[in-house]
């Protein structure tokens, strides 16, 4: 075992990068679907060891060959994305992975490249140290990978809890990017055994750590209150192909399918007051079409509004038209209450970015780009709480999924993971929308055209979910916001970055103390 670093460290060409690609992969099997935690030990602790003693450059092919690994195994199912119309886009499946892994994998290369200056700069000095700033470099990356060009903060390292909830609450303090300093350093820590007394104190006071935080977990959950009765809401998951929904030929029975869904009699007999559909549920334009949405509200059980996804748009002067994804709220009668325009678009589906450069037009087919709404707002509609609506992945984004001056009691996240199949692709979101419930401590309501749809409690746990594949319905009643709002909730990122540079400062302190 002691010879591991050394032969780590003297890896070079094509070996290297194997080396750091393969540890990449076994960091992402720690994560969603897959759940594999202890994985996380020999990749970030093997990273280190294959970083060692090499120079900023040396440093950073290494972190990238870890990043080409990570990102290439956790997000292979964007190519699920190209198939739904592979005449026009499979052949983009080999450029999309490697390019969207490559370049991802240029975070993890600054980190190994900032580590590598400061230990020549002798800031760092000591495996102690190198931990510490390797952690809090980690966690600011990450930070800075959630808002570069739109930001795309997906497989933090905080997920690895996804599967145990005692964790989990962590976030409920320093929120996602916190999390994962603190497992970034414990994942390292067999690095500190093999080396000096300093070092191994340090490792068993990073164990300590981890069991104070669990415990406190534990204790924060079984302090939970039981759930009051609240709104009464049924999710409808229609399960429809991607490829299928938007044919002409197919409309009308996409729709009908969510109004036979809509309309079940519930299992315990109690009404709900509102129904949600997924992200672009039905391919009409209900917003535009006022017929048509009192057609639907006849279908719906009598006493209850629907909220759903659509696009919509709007004509400007001059016969321009803007596009729009949204939710609309729908009340009783078929007037619309509320509009929410996404605001977070997703480069190459909803707009496309160099058009006119670029070769290819955008992956979902449409008129035009889709113009953003204007942020984050609060839904104060006829008979439920306060809420915040998302769509798809705007709920990935820890610190931006409510508006802080109006808070709500819920968040609503309707998607459509359906472009990415039965693939890893949506269970990780899921597991990422998840982590929002607990930083702002309010329930998080899921509605998605494939799967998964589920409701979480303030706490992130589980209250009943619609597997992913599945048509079906989920009636649930809306779980409690938290009394007072979490940490997180009113400190924001703030906290979790502050906790970085704290970190940073103690691992220049260590350099003293280094053999």
């Amino acid at each position: 075992m002691n010879r591991l670093p050394a032969h780590l460290a003297a890896l070079g060409g094509w070996r290297l990068w194997a080396t750091g690609a393969g540890l990449g992969s076994l960091a992402t099997l720690a994560l969603p679907p897959w759940n594999l935690l202890p994985l996380l030990l020999p990749a970030v602790s093997g990273l280190l060891w294959l970083t060692a003693g090499r120079g900023p450059r040396a440093a950073a092919f290494a972190g990238w060959s870890f990043g080409c690994g990570f990102f290439a195994a956790g997000l292979y199912w964007v190519g699920e994305a190209m198939l739904v119309d592979a005449a026009r886009h499979a052949w983009l499946i080999p450029f999309a992975i490697t390019g969207l892994a490559g370049g991802l994998a240029l975070f993890p290369a600054a980190v190994m490249a900032c580590l590598s200056a400061l230990e020549a700069s002798g800031a760092v000095k000591g495996a102690a140290a190198r931990l510490l700033a390797f952690a809090a470099l980690w966690a600011l990356v990450e930070w800075l990978r959630g808002w570069v060009f739109t930001g795309f903060p997906w497989q933090l390292l905080a997920y690895a809890w996804s599967d145990v909830a005692a964790m989990r609450q962590v976030a409920s303090l320093v929120g996602a990017f916190g999390l994962s300093l603190l497992t970034v350093a414990i994942a390292g820590a067999p690095v500190l055994w093999m080396a000096n007394r300093v070092a191994r104190r340090i490792a068993a006071g990073l164990v300590a750590m981890l069991a104070l935080a669990w415990g406190w977990g534990e204790l924060r959950i079984d302090a939970a209150p039981e759930a009051v009765g609240g709104a009464r809401l049924r999710l409808v998951q229609g399960n429809i192909d991607q490829r299928l929904k938007w044919l002409p030929d197919n409309r009308l029975e996409v729709l009908r399918s969510y109004l036979r869904l809509s309309s079940a009699p519930s299992a315990d007999g109690v009404a709900p007051i509102a129904i949600l559909w997924p992200e672009t549920a039905v391919p009409f334009a209900l917003a535009e079409d006022e017929a048509g949405r009192q057609a639907v509200m006849r279908e719906l059980p009598a006493g209850a509004s629907l909220i759903t996804g659509i696009q919509r748009f709007e004509t400007l002067p001059g016969d321009e038209r803007r596009f729009y994804n949204s939710i609309i709220a729908v009340a009783l009668g078929g007037a619309i209450e509320a509009v929410y325009d996404k605001e977070h678009l997703v480069p190459f589906g909803e707009y496309m970015p160099l058009r006119g450069i670029l070769p290819f037009d955008r992956l979902v087919p449409g008129i035009g780009d889709f113009t953003p709404g204007p942020g984050r707002v609060t839904w104060r509609l006829t008979g439920l709480p306060p809420a915040s609506p998302l769509i798809c992945y705007e709920a990935i984004f820890p610190g931006a999924a409510v508006n802080a001056a109006d808070r709500p009691a819920w968040l609503l996240n309707v998607t459509n993971d359906g472009w990415f199949g039965l693939s890893a692709g949506p269970p990780q979101h899921l597991a990422i929308a998840r982590m929002r419930a607990v930083e702002e401590g309010v329930p998080l309501i899921r509605v998605a055209n494939t799967g998964i749809s589920a409701a979480i409690d303030a706490y992130g746990r589980t209250i009943g979910a619609i597997p992913l594949g599945r048509e079906g319905v989920l009636d649930v009643t809306l779980p409690p916001a938290l009394d007072a709002p979490p940490l997180f909730a009113r400190a924001g990122n703030a906290l979790a970055l502050g906790l970085a540079l704290m970190t940073l400062a103690a691992a220049f302190a260590l350099r003293c103390r280094a053999p």
